[in-house]
């Protein structure tokens, strides 16, 4: 800040005056520097207080100021305008109040320095605008110090201008003299350099939150990745988990049967029994083909290098197998355990995408499972296979048996559950309940490849949002809880 003389004196005695959490919460703070920030302080400090006394040094050599302060006191108002500076981005606002009220004293006493006082009282401004916590108190301290430089000034204006022992060098004849000139360009300076220092600091407090803002967005994004590529994981291990169900109970349980019913007769009709047997060794061929698949599968996935997005892993070459065409294949599978069972198909077939397929198959498979276990060897099934134009439906019912309570063998519900997984995989719906006339049914409606990709670009251009999609992923559930045994 330039200033006017406050008394007699030549047209030189004219001085210059002068939260690492989200940054977008309430109550943010700038994050405080390390050791070697507060080391660079303590030696800024320092070098200012020594071009300081330097400075007045030369300042007394020259000697434009008339009646300088003495030398000690001179020494003693610099270090506590500089000084104060080695802990300025500890306490700001403090040594803001304690630069500009030693800068005004040393005004006043005539200290002879101009150059560093006017560096030191910048920088302590432009410290509050950068680094305090409480903006409220940034503002007041920051307005303070100003109004108070301001008022210093205005008064040593009026006393120059009233003054008419002093002697300036300049006229003051007329109403734009030299002398309201030159006082116009002190006002218009220290407008210039009291605003400099406040916009800088807000400035350098603005930069610093946008930093920490993007330095918070990147690790939200990170912490997000990991939360999707923990989920992936998740949904792979329960595509697999789902898999080695089917697989195992719907064999399994074929071969239980089988050996049960080998067991009744093999004293009275060894043909028969061989004939029970020999239906055991094809399902446990067949369990273990389905498991060759999934471990081949799981061999797979595990050549991923570390840090590579996760995805769900293709069905393998014996999984990809099992589709619909493959449905009269289980059907007879079933009727040869000795499961009554019809297979219709209705309907001109088209295309399925070979995870839908795969799924179709191994929901007729799990719910002829549970029509075996829970309707007993008497129960009569029915398969149907419908063509629907954009969609494909698979029903399977059974009548309840006759001559045992359904439901004898306990059920966990995971039959269902793995159903509804896989048709809300497909964006499909499931049905599954009792029916009036007794027996069970189970209902899944899938589109087909064509009207599915037309069913999401649909949902992706309204937003992902609408009743279909709700619909689609729903699956209802009535009655009996039936599934793997």
């Amino acid at each position: 800040m330039v200033l006017v003389p406050s008394g007699a004196g030549a047209p030189a005695a004219l001085t210059r005056v002068g939260a690492a959490g989200d940054p977008d919460v309430t109550g943010w703070s700038r994050r405080q520097p390390g050791p070697d920030g507060l080391r660079w302080d303590v030696l800024l400090g320092v070098l200012l207080f020594v071009g300081a006394v330097l400075s007045s040094v030369m300042w007394r050599v020259t000697g434009l100021i008339p009646d300088p302060a003495p030398g000690w006191l001179s020494v003693l108002l610099l270090a506590a305008q500089t000084l104060p500076l080695t802990v300025r981005r500890r306490w700001p606002s403090a040594v803001a109040v304690v630069t500009g009220a030693a800068f005004i004293v040393a005004q006043l006493l005539m200290v002879p320095e101009q150059l560093v006082s006017n560096i030191a009282l910048f920088m302590a401004l432009y410290t509050v605008g950068a680094w305090e916590r409480s903006r409220a108190r940034a503002f007041w301290v920051r307005a303070g110090v100003v109004t108070a430089m301001f008022t210093w000034l205005l008064v040593s204006i009026f006393l120059a201008a009233t003054d008419p022992d002093a002697d300036i060098g300049l006229e003051r004849a007329g109403a734009f003299s030299p002398f309201v000139a030159y006082m116009l360009i002190q006002l218009l300076t220290n407008v210039l350099y009291f605003a400099g220092a406040w916009w800088f600091g807000d400035h350098a407090w603005a930069s610093a939150r946008e930093r920490e803002r993007t330095a918070w967005r990147t690790r939200l994004l990170q912490a997000e990745r990991v939360r999707a590529e923990a989920q992936a994981v998740a949904l792979e291990r329960l595509r697999i988990a789902r898999e080695l169900h089917d697989a195992v109970a719907h064999h399994v349980s074929l071969m239980g049967v089988q050996a049960a019913a080998a067991r009744t007769v093999l004293a009275s009709d060894p043909a028969r029994a061989a004939a029970a047997l020999g239906h055991v060794e094809e399902s446990a061929r067949e369990a273990v083909v389905e498991l060759q698949g999934l471990l081949g599968t799981l061999r797979e996935g595990a050549t991923a290098e570390v840090g590579d997005p996760v995805e769900p892993a293709p069905p393998g070459e014996a999984l990809a197998s099992l589709d619909v065409a493959r449905l009269p294949q289980l059907v007879e599978s079933a009727r040869a355990a000795g499961l009554e069972v019809t297979y219709q198909e209705v309907g001109d077939p088209q295309r399925l995408s070979p995870l839908a397929s795969l799924n179709l198959y191994r929901i007729a498979q799990e719910a002829l499972t549970n029509a075996r276990k829970h309707a007993g060897p008497s129960a009569r099934a029915d398969v149907r296979l419908r063509w629907l134009g954009g969609t494909v439906e698979l029903e399977v019912s059974d009548d309840g048996g006759t001559g045992r309570r359904a439901g004898v063998v306990p059920s966990t519900g995971m039959g269902l559950v793995g159903m509804r997984e896989r048709v809300a995989s497909d964006g499909g719906t499931l049905e599954a309940g009792r029916l009036r006339r007794g027996g069970f049914l189970v209902r899944a409606r899938v589109p087909v490849a064509g009207a599915r990709d037309r069913s999401v670009a649909a949902v992706a251009a309204d937003g992902g949002a609408g009743p279909g999609r709700t619909a689609t992923a729903a699956a209802s559930t009535r009655g009996r809880e039936t599934g793997d045994g």
